[in-house]
């Protein structure tokens, strides 16, 4: 109901209302088409449809149905929300005046309001709203030819265009807008303006007029006077009207080269970008410092909640209206936007700019390892949808890692074989460039946020698994025997090994982090972390014994081609001391998994001990059932896309079955897996001391260690004796993916 409307108006029919009003030209008739006013024939059928039935073709059908649109329905029917039917209608009802004001005063706090209120409407649109009903729902936007004779309106206007279309671009070459379709949709709306080149000459032009406005109003007053004319009416505020919108125009400016500059190909425009970074992030700080100066100017103080408003001052912006363009959100209803806050919208820019620092940052190492490394760190910021695709488009340029290294060299450094491989003729088979792009698919997955990425990566081992087959029977049938044999000395045979080799640890890597991400995500509930645990260590085990063979027979070729002999089999005995680091931490993880599995098994095996004295010993009610599913069920769930791929190969659920079933509290070998994993972990500092995300890891993996040793030495001595004190929890204290045991007293 329009609360603004007469009594007469209220009680009127809408559709006699709507009647009233003229009829939209926004689509013009063409030659073969003429628009008529429908209005009557709806009046008409209105009186004869009883409840629940609906005018339609012949031709329709319960499908059509489900996807008709209410007319009249404000959920539905998108032009019933509208005030206004056309840009020009609002304008005419004076939406967007142009002056904002013939107050000089009046018309700089309004046009700061207005880049405050896009700044919140940008960060909302990224966050995934509809563009043309956030950023788009500003008047001045969508008629750029109005703003000329404001001149710091229109060059912030057409900055605001401008960057739109770079981030529309660089989301839409990703192709990570999958996520949230309606990001990259621009509705047939104004995006492209004069060129960039333009945009950012009439933006420094307008900089460079407030600097000399800011340089007088700090000189003398009579100079002031002759030098040139205030910008508005309150001497006493110019200065802090200058600072505040030189700071806004300066900010769109930089943000706006960082979006050029990382688009540059094979990232030569990074080290100018995080210089860009810097300002932007500084600019950011003026603009939320501006704050207390505009809210003391803003008449009658401020009267909207910190949370609430959208602008610096509090005030309300004008020239916007959200369901301006709710009819060009077609085929989706019109949604409910609620804007960020002003707070927010900055905050969600300094952490982007964060998260796109950190992309600058990386020295674009060739070896995939080192890249995985910190994509997966990357990706423990949770970044947002603008800066993973920043990050995708700097990995994958033109089939090529950072648009200069052939996949298959990618591949063969990767699987430790020489530098001169890269040129191999074995590049041209069918299967190794299928293995290339699936290389390729891979580094694009793990740009995706986190549910995507974890759903991808296991429906992607299928492929992984399919191409190992394809790899080992091309090559088998072609060479016969020879792959087959421990000291051939063939070329094609070497390499066809350690590729398939990596091929397999690849794999494993990849089911290790589709493990890992669920507990990102809180897929696993308390009383299914024994299973899980359970089938992690399984792969951390594979992941481990494939890391160590890759890098064995690197070691074996680095040394045949430096000409030195391969020291007797009985002298390698003492190889565990040479274990590469890699491995090693591996094997922490194996320790440290291992231990929880059997803290779990000690504590349930205690509770089992209390509950059922007749089955003191056995393990048959280990995992509790659950109204929903069952336990190979919920088994199935969690595993089914490793279980397709065979990863590890001859685990079931049997067998975790048969593992588990028969365990007895008496005969459950209690070595401290967490005293090895925690040694492990000291040892490993001094190999991992120039990388800190590695030792940060290790921090990490030994605070779990030693919290969880001392519970598994609790639940020990008092579990047996008196299972009923004991209360255990399990929680994520010191990692996001290991599980801490707190043990308190019931």
């Amino acid at each position: 109901m329009d609360w603004n409307s007469t009594p007469a108006e209220q009680a009127e029919p809408p559709m006699s209302r709507r009647s009233s009003l003229p009829l939209s030209s926004t689509i013009p008739a063409s030659p073969n088409t003429v628009w008529v006013d429908a209005t009557p024939l709806l009046q008409a059928a209105c009186t004869d449809l009883l409840d629940g039935e609906l005018i339609h073709g012949e031709n329709f059908n319960l499908f059509a149905a489900m996807s008709a649109l209410e007319i009249m329905d404000p959920k539905m029917d998108s032009g019933m929300i509208c005030k206004y039917y056309s840009v020009d209608e609002a304008i005419e009802d004076g939406v967007g005046p142009v002056p904002i004001s013939f107050d000089r005063t009046t018309d700089v706090q309004c046009t700061l309001d207005i880049m405050d209120h896009l700044l919140a409407c940008e960060a909302t649109w990224h966050k995934g709203h509809s563009l043309a009903q956030t950023v788009f729902s500003c008047i001045y936007l969508l008629r750029p030819e109005r703003t000329v004779p404001s001149p710091i309106l229109h060059s912030y206007c057409k900055i605001i265009r401008a960057t739109c279309k770079a981030i529309v671009s660089v989301v839409s070459d990703a192709r990570t807008h999958e996520e949230e379709d309606l990001f990259t949709m621009a509705y047939g709306l104004p995006l492209d303006g004069d060129g960039d080149e333009k945009s950012l000459s009439l933006l420094n032009a307008v900089e460079e007029n407030l600097c000399r406005q800011l340089r007088a109003c700090k000189a003398q007053s009579s100079r002031r006077k002759q030098d040139m004319e205030p910008l508005q009416s309150d001497i006493d505020m110019e200065e802090g009207y200058c600072k505040a919108l030189l700071c806004r125009l300066r900010f769109r400016k930089h943000f706006f080269h960082v979006l050029a500059c990382m688009r540059r190909p094979q990232g030569k425009g990074l080290e100018l970008a995080r210089k860009h970074i810097a300002s932007s992030i500084s600019e950011l700080e003026c603009i939320r410092k501006s704050a207390d100066f505009l809210i003391s100017t803003a008449s009658g103080g401020c009267s909207i909640g910190i949370e609430d408003r959208t602008t610096a001052s509090g005030r309300k912006p004008i020239g916007f209206d959200a369901s301006l363009n709710s009819r060009v959100s077609a085929p989706a209803p019109p949604r409910s936007i609620k804007m960020l806050s002003w707070n927010k919208a900055i905050e969600y820019f300094e952490k982007l700019l964060r998260d796109l620092d950190f992309i600058c940052s990386y020295s674009l190492d060739p070896s995939l390892e080192v890249l995985l490394r910190f994509v997966t760190q990357f990706q423990s910021s949770r970044p947002d949808l603008v800066a993973r695709s920043h990050l995708q488009l700097l990995l994958v340029q033109e089939g090529r890692l950072y648009g200069r290294d052939p996949m298959f060299a990618v591949i063969t450094r990767a699987a430790g074989l020489p530098e001169t491989t890269k040129n191999h003729d074995i590049q041209r088979y069918e299967s190794v460039m299928q293995l290339g792009q699936l290389v390729i698919n891979m580094l694009k997955i793990v740009c995706t946020n986190t549910a995507w990425q974890r759903r991808k990566l296991g429906k992607s081992l299928q492929d992984w698994r399919v191409i190992y087959v394809q790899l080992e029977l091309a090559f088998t049938n072609k060479f016969g025997e020879v792959l087959a044999t421990s000291n051939d000395e063939n070329g094609v045979a070497r390499v066809v090994k350690q590729i398939l080799i990596w091929l397999e640890e690849q794999a494993y890597w990849i089911a290790f982090r589709f493990l890992m991400l669920g507990f990102e995500l809180e897929l696993y509930s308390p009383s299914e972390f024994f299973m899980v645990y359970w089938y992690l260590y399984a792969v951390l085990v594979k992941l481990a014994e494939k890391t160590d063979s890759r890098m064995e027979i690197t070691e074996i070729t680095a040394a045949k081609r430096k000409g030195k002999k391969r020291k007797d089999s009985s002298k390698d005995v003492g190889r565990e001391t040479r274990i590469p680091p890699a491995v090693r931490f591996l094997q922490c993880q194996i320790h440290l998994v291992e231990g929880l599995t059997l803290v779990i098994i000690l504590w349930i095996s205690s509770y089992v001990c209390l509950l059922q004295a007749a089955l003191r010993n056995e393990m048959a009610a280990l995992h509790s059932l659950t109204p929903f599913n069952s336990e190979q069920e919920i088994f199935l769930q969690h595993f089914e896309l490793l279980q397709k791929a065979c990863i590890p190969e001859q685990i079931t659920y049997h067998s975790f079955k048969e593992s588990t079933s028969y365990a007895r509290f008496s005969n459950i070998a209690t070595p401290n897996c967490f005293q090895q994993a925690q040694k492990l972990a000291k040892e490993l500092r001094s190999s991992f001391s120039n990388d800190h995300d590695r030792l940060a890891e290790l921090r990490r993996l030994e605070q779990v260690a030693e919290h969880n040793s001392v519970a598994m030495n609790v639940i020990c001595q008092l579990g047996a004796v008196e299972p009923n004190s004991l209360k255990v929890s399990f929680e994520f204290i010191h990692h996001p993916c290991y599980a801490t045991a707190v043990v308190r007293r019931a």
